[in-house]
């Protein structure tokens, strides 16, 4: 099951039905199933604190992924911050539904095991989410 929640924010205008779909084929694209996956949208203040808090890092992100993956089912917590997605969105000139929809499948293919802090694998996930974002639906 997906979840979506909140945590000091308005929920985003996004499509649940539509996204956990897109999120079910993206997974299976990688010869995974999805288990248990809680979205958890946040603002900057609370990002910064869980980043603090189980990563011991001291700066603003967009996106944390905690990946309790069994096999070959994706099990994971994704927190969000809308207000660096939204930051990123006007500073890459993108639409802010374009990035944040980004954003939510970059948690999911670090669960299904593309990386992006070593040589060479920031564009191996960008291709990943250029791939993903285009089997989207409307």
């Amino acid at each position: 099951m997906i979840t979506y929640n909140t945590d000091g924010v308005k929920m985003p205008p996004i499509k649940r039905r539509e996204t956990t779909a897109w999120i079910k084929a993206v997974a299976a694209k990688y010869g995974r199933k999805t288990g248990e996956i809680g979205y958890m949208f946040v603002n900057d203040e609370k990002i910064l604190e869980v980043n603090r808090e189980y990563l011991g890092h001291d700066y603003y992100t967009d996106i944390i992924t905690f990946d309790y993956d069994e096999g070959d089912t994706i099990n994971g917590d994704i927190v969000i911050s809308l207000d660096t997605v939204r930051s990123n969105a006007e500073q890459l000139g993108k639409e802010y539904d374009d990035e944040l929809h980004r954003v939510i499948i970059h948690g999911i293919l670090h669960l299904c095991g593309i990386n992006d802090k070593g040589p060479g694998e920031r564009e191996i996930m960008e291709r990943a989410e250029n791939e993903a974002l285009a089997m989207r639906k409307g």
